[in-house]
């Protein structure tokens, strides 16, 4: 697993884009929050930690620099689209040829939610990706004041608490003692409610239009100026056929701050000195 946690591929940021505090959640914290709780939930159930460890380090790999809105980008350039799921299994399996296991590789290709995971393992990483996100959103952006916890749901706070540590616990304890001796990993009708309520919540205030979101504008900018920039570098040298696969694959692999600098190497002028 020497790529899965130590690869720059991991290092994203969610909810804000390339933060200089490091209080804020990046894509490798992320992942690790999703193993943390994906590990938990696997030992409580007696099934395979290991294996959701192997899932959970390697779900995100294929995400792109700017997270969710990079992905977007590339989705709209790419006449056949852009999956981040999709790119973390072709950066296990051809990228690095990390000769995994068809249960991890199907756990990674399944972690987006309206997929089916084949392993009850694969289910897990599913639960511990929303409910990892979820908590360390809503944490990150009480930290950078653009909402708090009194703007919270008033039944969603009721049900899981307004403190941090108790709504992850009793999200993690509500897919526990669900799935116990079942032969499907799953939730509690109610607590998938107020999850999908908490989740519904966070994106009308945080994820679609709020400060935080004000530099994607920018952001997609960088993505597909850096796109032609390379496609148009690879066109005198490379097989045309090979051309959007070979910069798709650089883009998808940058962090933000690399996106940012390849950016300001490449089209803003540096004085003399």
């Amino acid at each position: 697993l020497r790529c899965l946690v130590g690869s720059e591929m991991c290092i994203r940021d969610r909810v804000f884009l390339s933060p200089y505090n490091d209080h804020f959640r990046t894509r490798l914290t992320h992942t690790l929050e999703v193993a943390q709780i994906g590990r938990t939930m696997a030992r409580a159930l007696r099934l395979n930690e290991d294996l959701v460890e192997a899932i959970a380090l390697g779900h995100d790999l294929g995400h792109t620099a700017f997270g969710h809105c990079g992905e977007g980008t590339l989705d709209e350039l790419l006449p056949n689209g852009f999956h981040h799921n999709l790119q973390s299994v072709r950066v296990v399996e051809v990228l690095e040829d990390m000769n995994l296991c068809k249960e991890t590789v199907d756990g990674i290709l399944t972690h987006t939610w309206g997929y089916k995971p084949k392993t009850p393992e694969a289910q897990i990483v599913q639960y511990a990706d929303k409910i990892a996100y979820i908590n360390h959103d809503i944490e990150d952006s009480i930290r950078a004041g653009i909402i708090s916890e009194a703007d919270l749901p008033d039944d969603c706070v009721k049900y899981f608490s307004s403190n941090q540590s108790a709504r992850l616990g009793k999200m993690i304890t509500d897919v526990i003692t669900s799935s116990m001796d079942k032969p499907k990993v799953t939730m509690s009708e109610e607590g998938w409610f107020y999850v999908t309520k908490l989740r519904t919540w966070m994106f009308d205030n945080v994820y679609i239009d709020s400060p935080a979101k004000l530099e994607e504008k920018k952001a997609k900018k960088v993505i597909k100026e850096l796109f032609y920039l390379y496609t148009e570098m690879l066109k005198p040298i490379c097989e045309e056929s090979k051309i959007e696969r070979i910069v798709t694959d650089y883009i998808s692999g940058m962090t933000d701050r690399y996106a940012v600098e390849k950016f300001k190497e490449n089209f803003i002028p540096i004085g003399i000195k």
